[in-house]
C-alpha cells in the first residue's frame, strides 16, 4: 500500500470514528442553545437534567453504584442549587452544594468516600456558574454561548490535532491518546473563536475576549485531563454509553465543567453583580 493510500485509509477511518461524535455533539448543542436562548428557567431545566445524569455517572465511576443514598443526596443538592442559581440565588446554591458534599462524605469512608463527596461540587459548581451567568440579562445568552463555543472549538481541534498530526504524547499514563499537538491546536482554535466573537458583541474587545478564550481553552484541556485521570484511577474507560461517540455526559462535559468555573471566577473578580456583562465587556 502506497503512502497516499495509507493517508486515504487513515482519513476514512478518522471520519468514520468522528461521524457519531459530530452528530451527537451537534444535537446536544442545538438543544442546549435553544433552551438557553429561551431564558434562564428553560436553560435550568436542561442543566438540572444533565447534572442529574452526571451525578448518576459519578456514582457508577467512583463507587460502582447507581441509585444509592449518596446519589440521592448528590443529585438533590445539585438540582436544588441549580434552580436557586436560575432564580438569581447563586450564593445560596453554593451553600447547598457544600452541605450536600459534607452529607455525602459522612456516608462514605476512605478514598472513595472523599471522591464521592468531591462529585457534589464537581457537578454543582459549574452548573451554578452557567446559570448565574445566564441569569444576567441582556448579556446572559451571549456569554453562555461564548463559553460553549470556546469549549467546542477547543475540544474539536484538540481531537483533530491529536489524531491528524500526532506527535509526542501529553500525559501517557493518564490519557495515552492525547498529544501536545492536540493541546496546542485546541488552545489556538479556542482563542481564535474568542477573538472572532467580538465582532458580534458591540462594545467588546477582540484582545479582551481572546485572552478570556485562551484562559477558558486552558481550563477546557485541564478538565479533559482531570476526568481522564479520575476514570483511570477508578479503572473505568467511559462514564457511561449514553452519548454515541463520546461515552457519557461526564466524558462530554469535562471541558465545560472547568471552563464554566473559570468563567465564573473571572466574572466574580470583575463584577459579581453583572457576570455576563463582565465576561463580554470586561466591566
Amino acid at each position: 500500500m502506497t503512502s497516499d493510500e495509507n493517508q486515504v485509509t487513515r482519513a476514512s477511518a478518522l471520519f468514520s470514528e468522528l461521524k457519531p461524535r459530530l452528530l451527537s455533539g451537534l444535537l446536544l448543542a442545538a438543544v442546549a442553545l435553544g433552551l438557553c436562548y429561551l431564558g434562564p428557567l428553560s436553560f435550568a431545566v436542561l442543566v438540572v437534567i444533565v447534572a442529574l445524569i452526571m451525578c448518576w455517572e459519578w456514582g457508577r465511576v467512583v463507587r460502582g453504584r447507581e441509585f444509592d443514598t449518596a446519589f440521592m443526596i448528590h443529585g438533590g443538592a445539585v438540582a436544588a442549587a441549580s434552580l436557586l442559581a436560575a432564580l438569581g440565588l447563586a450564593a445560596l446554591g453554593l451553600l447547598l452544594v457544600m452541605i450536600g458534599a459534607v452529607l455525602v462524605l459522612l456516608l462514605q469512608y476512605g478514598a472513595r468516600g472523599r471522591l464521592s463527596a468531591l462529585g457534589v461540587p464537581y457537578v454543582g459548581v459549574p452548573a451554578i456558574s452557567l446559570l448565574w451567568i445566564r441569569w444576567d440579562e441582556p448579556f446572559g445568552f451571549a456569554a453562555v454561548l461564548f463559553v460553549l463555543l470556546v469549549v467546542c472549538a477547543t475540544d474539536t481541534f484538540a481531537y483533530f490535532g491529536g489524531r491528524g498530526i500526532g506527535g509526542a504524547r501529553l500525559w501517557p499514563r493518564v490519557s495515552p491518546n492525547k498529544t501536545w499537538a492536540g493541546l496546542i491546536s485546541g488552545i489556538v482554535a479556542g482563542t481564535v473563536v474568542g477573538a472572532l466573537f467580538a465582532f458580534f458583541v458591540e462594545g467588546s474587545s477582540h484582545v479582551g475576549l481572546a485572552l478570556l478564550a485562551f484562559l477558558l481553552a486552558l481550563a477546557t484541556q485541564a478538565g479533559d485531563l482531570t476526568e481522564s485521570a479520575l476514570k483511570r484511577g477508578c479503572g473505568v474507560k467511559d462514564a457511561s454509553t449514553l452519548i454515541p461517540g463520546h461515552g457519557g455526559f461526564l466524558d462530554r462535559m469535562d471541558g465545560v465543567v472547568f471552563a464554566a468555573f473559570a468563567a465564573a471566577i473571572v466574572a466574580l473578580l470583575i463584577d459579581p453583580y453583572a457576570p455576563a456583562r463582565a465576561l463580554l465587556l470586561g466591566s
